[in-house]
């Protein structure tokens, strides 16, 4: 395996990577205790936890957020959803990059969700937890699906969209898995190896090479639950239909040489949209923000800008103080008179931003070298602790029960 790049073994060494359980910060092990014991899988009998049933894990809601959050508060997240084979540190280069020019970024990981319907709850559960209501998306891939699930779902949250090698519809995957029905027990290996045989073997260009690299090894660090939720949302027959959102508020971001989504189903993006803004990247494979991250990076400041997401490099100093993500107050009104950057109405057209351009394609215009390094300033993040959210005594109580479930555990007398 090839060793991580320099700056993305920087950005974990200074970015907090962020996790949240069901809306709370919580430590993992208290939090599979107290659900157990609130599911009634365990019952709390003369000081010792008892089993009484055995867990499905496909019956529980424990959904996982893991997600990096950086830049002012102040300002209208871009959020980043990744693909079937990403994960949330796959942005990391824009996070280093348009946090330091003053935008918010956050970079998820899809949970454990089987279906559209799931992930669009969840997400707006998601997005409660953090206090946001109003969110511009950047999905590449089945992340770029997902953003558009969420848009039709819940439109008056999405105020706009960047799609990257997206899709409309998912029949095409589903006809290529006639094994979909077995998903959930398929083992690990089968299921990385499926999906790592959509990625182009053969040559590549040095940066597409490392950019696969990346991805792999990434890829490895995805669980049994990970790989089979993903790959049931990518195979699991759906469409999406009409979006409230106008065509002026989305950027189709494409790359011109080989990708894992065929041409047809990207066509159809354009062919949907066709008021859409094109920016079209010659190359860059199945990754262009790992692989073409500056010219990405352009290309989402670029949008920002033009639907009136106002960058505050002003308040960078200031979010590194409180702590980088941490802060979950809300930036806008859920009202819509908030500094959001857009109407409540999501199909009023915006003013054209300093990009100037009247027609449908996108130019990058040069904002300086990009950055490739953190100012370690900013990116000071103080730690709080996992159980502010919960009762001390119920975190006692928690740390008791899973004290007596370890020590039991070695009893012959009591299986758990």
């Amino acid at each position: 395996m090839s060793p991580a790049p320099g700056d993305y073994v920087y950005f974990k060494s200074q970015v907090p990577l962020h996790k949240i359980f069901e809306g709370v910060d919580v430590d993992p092990v208290v939090r599979d205790v107290v659900l157990d014991l609130a599911l009634g899988f365990v019952v709390w009998v003369g000081g010792y936890a008892i089993p009484l049933k055995k867990k499905c894990g496909m019956d529980i809601e424990n959904k996982q957020w893991r997600y990096y959050d950086f830049g002012p508060k102040t300002v209208p997240p871009l959020i980043c959803i990744p693909g079937i084979a990403g994960t949330t540190d796959v942005y990391y280069k824009q996070i280093m990059s348009l946090s330091m020019k003053g935008y918010r970024v956050i970079s998820v990981d899809v949970p454990h969700v089987w279906n559209h319907h799931e992930w669009a709850h969840a997400f707006e559960k998601f997005l409660d937890t953090l206090s946001i209501y109003h969110v511009h998306l950047y999905g590449t891939s089945l992340g770029g699906f997902l953003a558009l699930v969420f848009a039709q779902h819940r439109p008056r949250r999405v105020k706009s969209l960047v799609l990257s090698n997206a899709f409309l519809e998912t029949h095409k995957f589903a006809a290529s898995v006639p094994w979909s029905s077995i998903v959930n027990w398929t083992p690990s290996f089968l299921l990385k190896r499926y999906i790592l045989s959509g990625i182009r073997d053969g040559p590549h260009e040095p940066f597409v090479a490392d950019s696969v690299d990346f991805v792999v090894a990434q890829v490895e660090t995805l669980t049994r639950e990970d790989l089979s939720s993903r790959l049931k949302l990518n195979v699991n027959v759906a469409s999406v239909g009409p979006l409230l959102l106008s065509d002026s508020f989305i950027t189709i971001m494409d790359t011109n040489d080989y990708c894992a989504v065929p041409q047809q189903l990207k066509d159809q993006v354009s062919e949907r949209f066709p008021g859409a803004r094109q920016a079209i990247l010659r190359t860059g494979g199945d990754f262009p923000f790992l692989s073409r991250s500056d010219e990405v990076n352009l290309y989402l400041q670029l949008h920002l800008r033009r639907v009136g997401v106002e960058a505050q490099p002003d308040k960078v100093q200031d979010s590194s103080e409180d702590g980088g993500g941490d802060d979950t107050s809300n930036y806008d009104n859920p009202s819509g008179h908030g500094d959001s950057g857009a109407t409540d109405d999501p199909r009023q057209p915006e003013p054209m931003g300093p990009s100037g351009a009247s027609n449908g394609d996108l130019q990058p215009e040069y904002t300086g070298p990009s950055d490739h390094s953190l100012n370690a300033n900013f990116l000071r993040s103080k730690e709080i602790g996992s159980m502010k959210v919960l009762d001390t005594l119920i975190h006692s109580r928690a740390i008791f029960i899973y004290r007596h479930i370890v020590a039991v555990q070695h009893c012959k007398s009591i299986k758990i």
